[in-house]
């Protein structure tokens, strides 16, 4: 099992926890990154947000790619995997970018490709917002470009949203053929794009059984398309410590809603109102984003231990992991549960 920490870009994961010491600031983040390579992390996800959804709207949100940049420079082992949303970047142009700061890190820099689902967003950017199929049209349609510049000397498209005339990408991404591709959805639409368009298939939190049937299913799709086989991740929210009894103290901290809702919560809606995702959410789930809870990984070292061997029987390669305060619990989780593994 591969081990990967969400970069706190939000300065935090909690909805129900105004202040967790967090910072939204690159001090913070260079910091915890740097410690997290000598703890033993594999990966960093960079969710990329221009509006802050954990905290609410105005609050502070770090952008993506600039910080990606800068990792880059001062890391040397993380993979760092960045969100990118299509209809926020032009492809030839992101193919340049990204390859450059995939030369900075050294062939370390892979894609989360994240069709939007923030409508209001991109009305207060000025930017498209598809409907919900159109999304994943653009988005293989907008991976062509990209990996059309990145593997041709000079790149010509015409297509329903993007032309390109001879267009070069130079110097290429150090990573070949092209930088891993990570993308995730539950609707028929994104399923089959990923299958035909990606690497690794990214899944929200939930339980190993629900886990490996769809982890069942985008093999089968793969293999039906004659291409080599994906690799699998999964988000989720740890918390680890000494006793059981400790465990479920801090999770029911985390998820008590008292009061008027918090500064996140129309955003929330929103998500659920525009995604074919269930919607019977309870208010404890949603205290925490990407159905973090819903994977369990709440215990003592031996408990969350056994739980991540039934995700890594069931198919999963990569967990995604949220926490709070994150470079306390990073560093417990690196101690207790990476270590022992290695």
């Amino acid at each position: 099992m591969r081990f990967g920490f969400w970069m706190p870009v939000f300065g935090g994961w909690l909805r129900n926890v105004p202040d967790e010491g967090m910072r939204a600031d690159w001090p913070y983040v260079r910091d915890l990154t740097l410690a997290a390579e000598a703890q033993g992390w594999d990966l960093t996800l960079i969710a990329e947000l221009n509006l802050n959804d954990i905290k609410g709207i105005d609050a502070p949100a770090l952008d993506a790619w600039s910080t990606a940049a800068a990792l880059a420079a001062v890391t040397s082992r993380l993979e760092l995997m960045v969100a990118v949303r299509p209809n926020f970047h032009h492809p030839a142009l992101f193919a340049k970018q990204a390859a450059n700061i995939d030369n900075i890190a050294g062939g370390r820099l892979t894609l989360n490709v994240v069709s939007s689902w923030w409508a209001d967003e991109a009305r207060q950017y000025g930017l498209q917002f598809d409907r919900h199929d159109d999304r994943y049209a653009r988005t293989a349609e907008w991976l062509t470009v990209v990996d059309g510049l990145w593997t041709h000397d000079r790149f010509t498209h015409l297509g329903q949203f993007y032309h390109t005339e001879g267009a070069i990408c130079a110097p290429k991404p150090v990573a070949r053929p092209r930088p891993r591709v990570y993308a995730g959805g539950e609707s028929e639409a994104a399923k089959a794009m990923i299958a035909r368009e990606c690497d690794s298939y990214v899944m929200h939190g939930d339980p190993p059984d629900v886990i490996a049937g769809k982890i069942a299913d985008m093999r089968a799709r793969r293999a039906a398309l004659g291409l080599p086989p994906m690799t699998f991740g999964m988000a989720g929210y740890a918390i680890v410590r000494d006793s059981a009894a400790a465990a479920q103290a801090e999770l029911a901290r985390i998820t008590t809603l008292t009061g008027d809702p918090p500064a996140g919560y129309a955003n929330f809606d929103q998500w659920l109102s525009g995604t074919q995702l269930e919607r019977d959410l309870q208010v404890q789930e949603y205290s925490v984003s990407n159905r973090g809870l819903r994977a369990g990984l709440v215990g003592t070292p031996a408990q969350v231990g056994a739980r991540i061997a039934e995700y890594e029987a069931a198919g999963v390669d990569l967990l995604l992991l949220q926490m709070s305060p994150q470079a306390e619990e990073m560093a417990r989780f690196a101690d207790q549960i990476i270590a022992p593994s290695r």
